[in-house]
């Protein structure tokens, strides 16, 4: 039925017609109109056909209406992205919005389009929701309801929800007026109507750490525990004893080892490297996780859901139970490990001349630590760890040797190097924070990344080159409006940037552009511009460039214990290397790589989103202390209602445009707040004074401690002449 009507709405002499007529057209006399609407509703909601404001049926390809996915603001017009790739964001303005809130699917029609400014458009019809429950602060309504029973109100914490549910507790919940709870959505709301929901859960004191703690994870969907039936599987899969009983090559006796953060416990990755003529055969050796995971069983399709491994300043949600992660799959020192190990072959330049994937036994030689690795980089045989590492041979410096190779071959490629701080969080046997600084890395993390990115793409490749599924990581060509702001923003700091004019952009362009701000100490400031004018990378089916790498394909192959990308492109392999890849599993495989690639992508943003809420929230726990008092900062961002500043301690506040002595004006192109001849941009040295902390939004605003005077441009000097003219006239 489906199909008759798409086959009806695309013929060439078909016009935009009533449901009925549409009706009449088809099955005329027959009683079959449930089953018509049905089909119609789902073909509507596919996004294959529309039913416009009139009730008329047409189809959406060439017309003025798209499906999107809607996305509001604190001011309370929108926006829309569309589902078809490749379109730019559609304003929606306040009157337009038709009830819409946060991620509903909409159907949209287009009012103009504007060259200069966001294309606009309105919402026609919700077609779905995807905001099932919020979560808020309880507070009683003193009016009950019609059964007597006692009412409540609940503002989303989350400022893009900007309505109230009115709610009542679900059976066996008791929470208590000031609780952070979470609401079930029951009716949304609508123009003047409030939502009406009902209280499941009830997380304790609204402004405790725990309570915010346990939100936060509920809120991105973060899975924290295993089912029975899961860690049964795992204790089972954690009993088998590796051996070379499956076919795999013993490698045991290959000088191999992992260099890993000294509180890490899951060891998926090993490494290994020897000489070949004037070139390297580098080993990259990756826990087999596919061996013990297998298709559809229960701890996969735990892990299909979960995604990632999540990691927070006090703990690591796993995406795989502990019996696999930091057991018979963690390449632990002296023990026998099954292992996929990609051998790749690389010359005296750097350049990846061939990759070799194999089935293997191996055993790991040493636990290296970064930074036990980093000191004997800097102090050799005088270093407090050379004994450890010295079982090893000549394997480190010609690892060093190879490292300073491949670097140089990423600045060649103009890989972007973007200067960026990360925080690290102390915290005590409470989980309470005692302490925040910036995280560093040293020769030995970013040997292990050039390593890491070269069986990354080597891999890429090798399956390519077998026209083989993959889950592959792309990075897209970022946009061109975001480009020519940036262009405009490093041109203002007196940047060259005449190389972003071309048509073809290339990584390395903007390399340069990163080159010439570090010498100008300004690196930190336009790497923050351009990340936010770059693409989000993402995982797909289909082989595409990796923009921020340069690099032509990619994949995720080296961390199948906390990625599921990584175990989908290894269950892939593994089939490949068993000869388990005939016609009908090569197309199983290829569907099985877009699901996962989709699935995998959307659990990422959720780990991203949490992991930063959770830093969030432990940098305003921190922070709380120090109300009142000053610190020197730098302006981090600028927006049009006021300043970001961050402190040395990575943690960052917000100074309202309204708390600064002056008519201040944002002008965007130079991402500045401007009075007169006073300005206030980022990179600014400022001092400033801590006014206030809402761990419940997570956020920190701040007031400057030092306001620059006022100065004003000084007028024309005939301007006075003209004006004393002007009353001796009077």
């Amino acid at each position: 039925m489906k199909e008759q009507i798409l086959e009806l709405i695309s013929s060439p002499d078909y016009r935009p017609t009533p449901i009925d007529g549409v009706y009449s057209l088809l099955f005329d006399g027959e009683m079959l109109y449930n089953e018509f609407f049905d089909a119609l509703t789902e073909l509507e909601n596919e996004g294959r056909l529309i039913i416009t404001q009139r009730g008329k049926v047409m189809p959406l390809e060439g017309s003025e209406y798209f499906i999107g996915k809607f996305r509001s603001s604190q001011k309370e017009f929108g926006f829309v992205t569309p589902e078809k790739e490749g379109v730019a964001d559609f304003f929606i303005p306040p009157d337009r919005i038709l009830d819409a809130i946060e991620g509903d699917r909409v159907l949209c029609h287009t009012i103009e389009h504007d060259k200069e400014k966001s294309d606009v458009a309105e919402v026609i019809k919700i077609l779905s929701h995807s905001l099932e429950s919020v979560i808020g602060t309880l507070k009683r309504l003193p009016t009950r309801g019609k059964k007597g029973r006692q009412l409540y109100t609940v503002e989303p914490d989350s400022k893009k929800h900007t309505f109230t549910v009115i709610c009542t507790p679900a059976e066996g919940i008791y929470p208590k007026v000031g609780n952070k709870v979470e609401v079930k959505i029951i009716k949304y709301p609508k123009k003047g109507v409030a939502a009406r929901g009902e209280i499941v859960c009830d997380f304790g004191e609204a402004h405790s750490r725990e309570a915010n703690y346990t939100a936060i994870l509920h809120e991105n969907g973060i899975r924290t525990f295993f089912d029975k039936e899961v860690l049964r599987q795992a204790d089972l899969e954690a009993e088998d004893i590796p051996d070379t009983a499956d076919g795999r090559e013993d490698i045991r006796d290959k000088v191999i080892f992992t260099i890993d953060g000294a509180d890490a416990k899951d060891l998926d990755d090993a490494v290994s490297l020897e000489r070949d003529g004037d070139g390297y055969i580098l080993g990259v050796h990756i826990a087999d996780v596919s061996h013990y995971v297998r298709q559809g069983s229960a701890i996969d399709r735990e892990a299909y859901e979960r995604g990632t491994s999540v990691y927070f300043t006090d703990r690591v949600v796993p995406m795989l139970p502990k019996a696999l992660s930091n057991g018979i799959c963690s390449l632990n020192a002296g023990a026998p490990r099954r292992a996929l190990s990609a051998f790749v072959y690389i010359d005296k330049h750097g350049n990846l001349t061939g990759c070799d994937v194999k089935k293997t036994l191996i055993e790991s030689r040493v636990r290296g630590v970064y930074t036990e690795v980093n000191d004997v980089f800097e102090k050799g045989e005088s270093s407090e760890f050379f004994e450890k590492y010295s079982v090893l041979g000549d394997t480190l410096p010609m690892m060093y040797e190879l490292y300073k190779i491949l670097a140089k071959k990423s600045i060649r490629r103009g890989a972007l190097e973007l200067e960026t701080t990360e925080a690290r969080i102390l915290v005590d046997e409470n989980a309470m924070p005692v302490g925040i600084v910036k995280r560093e890395r040293g020769d030995a993390e970013k040997l292990i990344e050039q390593f890491m990115l070269a069986a990354n793409e080597a891999v890429a490749n090798w399956l390519n080159d077998m026209a083989m599924p993959c889950v592959y990581r792309i990075h897209e060509e970022p946009q061109g409006e975001k480009i020519q702001k940036f262009r405009l923003f490093a041109h203002n700091l007196g940047l060259d940037v005449s190389a972003l004019g071309a048509k073809k952009l290339h990584p390395s362009m903007f390399a340069e552009i990163l080159r010439q701000a570090k010498e100008e100490g300004i690196g930190g400031i336009v790497s923050y511009i351009l990340l936010r004018s770059l693409s989000k990378a993402k995982y797909s089916e289909a082989p595409s460039p990796h923009f921020g790498l340069g690099i032509e394909k990619y994949c995720h192959f080296t961390s199948p214990i906390r990625r599921y990308p990584d175990l989908a492109t290894h269950r892939i392999i593994s089939n490949i290397l068993v000869g388990n890849i005939s016609g009908s599993s090569a197309n199983y495989m290829a569907s099985f790589a877009q699901k996962a690639a989709v699935k995998s992508s959307e659990n990422e943003l959720k780990a991203i989103t949490a992991e930063r809420d959770i830093e969030d929230l432990y940098k305003c726990l921190w922070m709380e202390q120090y109300i009142g008092e000053e610190f020197e900062a730098v302006v981090s961002s600028v927006t049009n209602f006021g300043m970001f500043a961050e402190l040395d301690n990575t943690c960052e506040g917000m100074i309202p445009i309204t708390a600064l002595d002056g008519y201040y004006v944002y002008d965007e192109g130079t991402y500045s707040l401007v009075c007169g001849l006073n300005s206030y941009k980022l990179g600014d040295r400022i001092k400033v004074r801590i006014e206030s902390v809402d761990l419940i939004a997570r956020k920190i605003e701040m007031s400057l401690a030092e306001q620059k005077p006022k100065l004003t441009i000084p007028k024309p000097r005939d301007y006075y002449v003209k004006k004393s003219q002007r009353k001796r006239r009077r």
